[in-house]
């Protein structure tokens, strides 16, 4: 590169090849070679870290689309793991009441068509409104108390502005469902399911509390399977939201269950 330059310039620009040398030369001197050499190394330098900086961008850009991909995937696996899992319970609802001859089995049928209208067509997107995912709440409550008559007693409680509100779907449903499942279903007696909905500015603050199932021998299994549904959702809050958006506590206090969620709604 410096010989290529020393004769471009000598014989298209000026026979003085360095003019901002020491002195004029015309002949291509050691000093002239070692300045000319640093100088190009210099250029060489510069060039080679823009291409660097360039294919770094670029393939962070890739990381970060393919792991955005990922997790989305990954959120709709979640998603299409809770749909079924909730189907299933409810049809074995039906079918208990069926066995029976219940006449429960038709309003528990139109209220379950409710629920798969609002599961099928209405949670694809990664956002629903607060407002239909409180009405699934309702009519799953609805479901439950018709199955358990006075056995069940659910108290449920709504505070603050819900309009505007977005949350993601089935996200609280899961809850409720354990709470029923682990709560009203393995207990004898009467039992009481407490949940409570606040909403403030841009949060909703989410309880909910059901009595611990009484020891069996069965009490291993019981262990194992009550955890999926919260793993589950455990794993779709932390790909659906920032860390500052949502606050989870899952604790057992006096013989209850109680879930306490914290969660960003505007």
């Amino acid at each position: 590169m410096v010989f290529i330059k020393f004769n471009l310039t000598y014989y298209l620009v000026s026979t003085n090849v360095w003019p901002e040398g020491p002195e004029p030369i015309s002949l291509m001197t050691i000093d002239y070679t070692i300045d000319m050499m640093f100088g190009e190394l210099y250029v060489i330098t510069f060039v080679t870290a823009i291409k660097i900086t360039l294919d770094f961008l670029e393939e962070h850009k890739r990381v970060a689309d393919l792991e955005k991909a990922q997790l989305e995937t990954e959120l709709l696996f979640l998603k299409t793991q809770i749909s079924p899992h909730f189907f299933f319970n409810t049809l074995n609802n039906i079918y208990s009441l069926a066995v029976e001859n219940s006449k429960k089995t038709p309003k528990i049928i139109l209220k379950l068509s409710e629920l798969m209208r609002y599961l099928l067509y209405d949670t694809g997107s990664k956002r629903q409104s607060l407002e239909n995912e409180i009405l699934c709440i309702q009519n799953y409550i609805d479901l439950e108390r018709i199955r358990h008559n006075d056995e069940l007693e659910v108290n449920m409680s709504i505070s603050g502005d819900i309009q505007d509100k977005k949350i993601a779907p089935i996200l609280l449903l899961t809850f409720i469902e354990n709470a029923f499942k682990h709560g009203a279903k393995k207990n004898i007696g009467n039992v009481k399911i407490n949940i409570d909905l606040t909403i403030k500015k841009d949060f909703l603050y989410f309880t909910i509390s059901n009595p611990i199932p009484l020891k069996t021998v069965h009490e291993e299994r019981f262990n194992r399977s009550s955890g999926i549904g919260l793993e589950n959702v455990k794993k779709r809050l932390a790909l659906g939201y920032n860390k500052s958006d949502y606050k989870l506590v899952i604790k057992n206090e006096n013989d209850q269950f109680v879930v306490n969620l914290k969660i960003k709604v505007s």
